[in-house]
C-alpha cells in the first residue's frame, strides 16, 4: 500500500490492534519494494561492467548503500508525523516488531527484514537517547551447506588444462560481451595454477567456483577454490577488466593474504549476482578463515546483517576472554577516544566533546562534522586504503564491560555522546573499525623486510585515496594502521578533504634565500605542498624516510597531484592498485 492508502487505513482503524497490524503491513510492503531494488543492483553492475560504464558502477555503489537509509528515514519520519506519540509508546513499537516478525520469520531474508524494522525503530528514537538493543533475534546462522545454485564444481582428471579454465570463464559470469583472447587468458591462468601445484607438491583434484560475478568499480571477479589431493586448498580468484577489444583476465590471485586484502571492507562493497547471501558469506569465511564473519556480510552489501554479527562477535570476544574494554594502544587521539578488548578483531571509538591540545586545524567544527566524515567514508569507494566504519546509533552496553579508567575518560571527554544509565553505558553513536597496529608502533618493532613492504604500502594507500577524490591533510603516520598481512590503511578521518578542492602549490621554484612570503600563503582553502609530504608523515627513522622517497618519489612532485586532479575533474575513474603487480598475467 502507498502512503495515502496507509494513512487512510490507519485513521480508520477501530482499535490499537488494528493500527499495529496495518502499520506492520505497510512496513512489509515497503521492505519488499526496497529488497527488490536492492537485489537488482548487482545485475545493473554487471551491465555497467560489460558496457564499460565505470562512472555508473561507482554510482551504483553509492546508490545501493543509500537505498536502505532513504527508505527507513522516510518511513521513520512519516511514522512520527502521523503518530506523534510513537517515540514514547514503547509497547506499540514492541508489539509492532512482534507482529512483523511473525509475518517474516520463515523467509530466507528474514534477518534483512527484521533489521529493516529495527532500523525504523532506531530512527524514531534517534534524538531521544533511548537505546535500542542490537538483538540477534531473527538473524540466521550461516550454513556450510552451500546450495547447488551457489557453486559450480569442475573435476580435474590429470591436471588443470586451458580448456577447463576456458569452460569456467564462459560458464560462471555468463557475459553478453566477448573475451578479447580467452584462449591466451586460459593458458596464462593455467600456467599460474600449475606453478602453485608444483610448489605445494600435491596434485589438483577439483576446482569449485561461486556461480556469480563479483563487481566493483572498473573490475569483475570470479571467486572459488582449488582443491588438492592432500585435502588442502587455495583460493582461486580471477580478476577481469573490460577494454576496447573486449573482456580480459588481468590477474589471478592464489594466496589467502591477497584474498583478505581484496575482500577487505576498506574497498567499496562488491555487487554479487546471487541472492544466497548467508551461504555466500559462509563460503567467503571458509576462504578467509582469519577474517571475521560479520565483515563478509558487509563486504557483499548486507551491511545491517553484518552490523549485528559484528556486535555479537565483540561481545563474544569479551565473554570468552573474561576481559574488558580498555584504552586502545598507541598515542591517544586528539579528536577521538579509541578503545578495544585486548585480543579483539575490532577497535571502537567516539569523538571527544573538544579536541586535546595537540589539535592542528584551528577551530574545531564539532562532533557532528567529524561524524559526518566517518559516515562519508562508508558511502564512498574506499580504494582498499581506508577502513570502513560501522556506526551504531543509540546502543547500550553493560557497564561491567568497561575498565574504570576508560569509563571515566568516556564520561569526562565524550559526555555529549556517552552517558551512564544505571548499569548501562549508552552511546548516542559508536564507531567500530577492524583493528590495526598503529603505523608508528609497527615501524618501531619491525624488521627491514617488513618495513620496506609497509612503507611501499603506505605510499600506495595515499595514492589510492587521492584517486578516490579523498585527501587526508593530516599525513601524520599516527593516522595510519598496519594489518596482519602488512597492508597500510588510513583509519582516522577528522582531517579529510575533497581532493579536487585542495590547492596544489610549491616552493620548489623559489630562490634560496628569498625572503618574500609566497603568494599561496594568502590563499583561502586547503593548501598542499607535495615536497613537504615526507616531513608531514612524521616518520622518525631517516632510513625509513629514504625508502619512502625511493619508492614514491612522485608523491613529492606537484605534477603527480595536478594530473590526478585533472582526471577527476574530467569525471574519469582513475585506476587504483588493488592487487600486487606480481598477480598480473603475462601471456604465453
Amino acid at each position: 500500500m502507498n502512503l495515502e492508502q496507509f494513512t487512510f487505513r490507519l485513521i480508520g482503524a477501530s482499535n490499537r490492534e488494528n493500527r499495529i497490524r496495518i502499520t506492520a503491513d505497510w512496513v512489509l510492503g515497503e521492505f519488499e519494494q526496497f529488497y527488490r531494488e536492492f537485489l537488482e543492483v548487482p545485475y545493473q553492475a554487471k551491465a555497467a561492467f560489460e558496457q564499460q560504464h565505470h562512472s555508473t558502477s561507482i554510482w551504483l555503489s553509492r546508490h545501493r548503500l543509500s537505498l536502505y537509509s532513504s527508505y527507513i528515514h522516510r518511513m521513520g519520519a512519516y511514522l512520527q508525523a502521523i503518530q506523534p506519540n510513537i517515540s514514547v509508546d514503547a509497547s506499540f513499537l514492541n508489539q509492532l516488531e512482534d507482529h512483523f516478525w511473525r509475518v517474516v520469520e520463515n523467509r530466507y531474508e528474514s534477518d534483512v527484514a527484521y533489521a529493516f524494522m529495527h532500523s525504523i525503530r532506531r530512527i524514531v528514537y534517534r534524538d531521544e537517547w533511548k537505546p535500542v538493543e542490537y538483538s540477534s533475534l531473527g538473524f540466521a546462522k550461516s550454513s556450510d551447506r552451500y546450495p547447488v545454485e551457489l557453486l559450480k564444481h569442475f573435476a580435474v582428471k590429470d591436471q588443470v588444462g586451458p580448456a577447463l579454465i576456458e569452460q569456467i570463464l564462459n560458464q560462471v559470469p555468463g557475459f553478453s560481451m566477448p573475451y578479447r583472447d580467452i584462449s591466451g587468458d586460459s593458458a596464462a591462468i593455467t600456467s599460474r595454477i600449475e606453478r602453485l601445484a608444483r610448489r605445494r607438491g600435491s596434485n589438483i583434484v577439483k576446482l569449485e567456483m561461486i556461480d556469480a560475478g563479483f563487481y566493483r568499480n572498473r573490475g569483475a571477479y570470479l571467486v572459488g577454490k582449488i582443491g588438492f589431493a592432500d585435502q588442502g586448498w587455495a583460493p582461486l580468484i580471477i580478476a577481469l577488466l573490460n577494454g576496447p577489444q573486449g573482456i580480459y583476465c588481468d590477474a589471478v590471485i592464489l594466496d589467502e593474504h591477497l584474498a583478505h586484502n581484496l575482500f577487505s571492507s576498506t574497498l567499496a562493497n562488491f555487487h554479487v549476482t546471487t541472492r544466497y547471501y548467508h551461504e555466500l558469506s559462509a563460503y567467503l569465511h571458509s576462504l578467509m578463515p582469519h577474517r571475521a564473519l560479520g565483515l563478509n556480510y558487509s563486504t557483499i552489501g548486507y551491511n545491517h546483517v553484518g552490523k549485528v554479527a559484528v556486535m555479537q562477535e565483540i561481545k563474544q570476544e569479551l565473554e570468552t576472554s573474561g576481559a574488558v574494554f580498555d584504552i586502545a594502544i598507541g598515542e591517544p587521539g586528539t579528536v577521538a577516544i579509541g578503545f578495544a578488548g585486548p585480543d579483539s578483531a575490532y577497535n571502537l571509538k567516539v569523538i571527544r566533546n573538544h579536541p586535546t591540545d595537540g589539535y592542528k586545524w584551528g577551530q574545531f567544527e564539532g562532533i557532528d562534522s567529524v561524524k559526518e566524515k566517518y559516515s562519508r567514508v562508508h558511502h564512498i569507494n574506499r580504494t582498499g586504503s581506508m577502513l570502513d566504519n560501522i556506526i551504531y546509533f543509540n546502543i547500550a552496553l553493560e557497564k561491567e564491560l568497561f575498565s574504570e579508567s576508560l569509563l571515566d575518560e568516556l564520561l569526562a571527554g565524550a559526555s555529549d555522546t556517552v552517558s551512564l544509565q544505571k548499569d548501562t553505558v549508552v552511546f548516542k553513536y559508536l564507531i567500530v573499525q577492524p583493528r590495526m597496529t598503529p603505523l608508528p608502533v609497527f615501524l618501531e618493532n619491525a624488521g627491514d623486510r617488513e618495513v620496506r613492504i609497509v612503507i611501499e604500502s603506505l605510499g600506495d594507500c595515499i595514492k589510492n585515496n587521492a584517486a578516490a577524490n579523498i585527501f587526508n591533510k593530516d599525513l601524520d603516520a599516527r593516522n595510519y594502521g598496519v594489518s596482519h598481512f602488512l597492508k597500510v590503511y588510513l583509519f582516522d578521518y577528522d582531517a579529510l578533504e575533497v581532493f579536487v578542492d585542495v590547492k596544489i602549490r610549491s616552493n620548489l621554484d623559489r630562490i634560496d634565500g628569498e625572503e618574500d612570503i609566497p603568494d599561496w600563503y594568502f590563499e583561502e582553502g586547503v593548501i598542499f605542498l607535495p615536497e613537504e609530504i615526507e616531513a608531514g608523515l612524521c616518520i622518525r627513522d631517516r632510513e625509513q624516510r629514504q625508502i619512502f622517497r625511493e619508492i614514491h618519489g612522485d608523491l613529492l612532485t606537484p605534477g603527480y597531484w595536478e594530473n590526478l586532479q585533472r582526471e577527476l575533474g574530467q569525471n574519469q575513474v582513475p585506476a587504483i592498485k588493488v592487487y600486487p603487480d606480481t598477480c598480473r598475467l603475462r601471456r604465453i
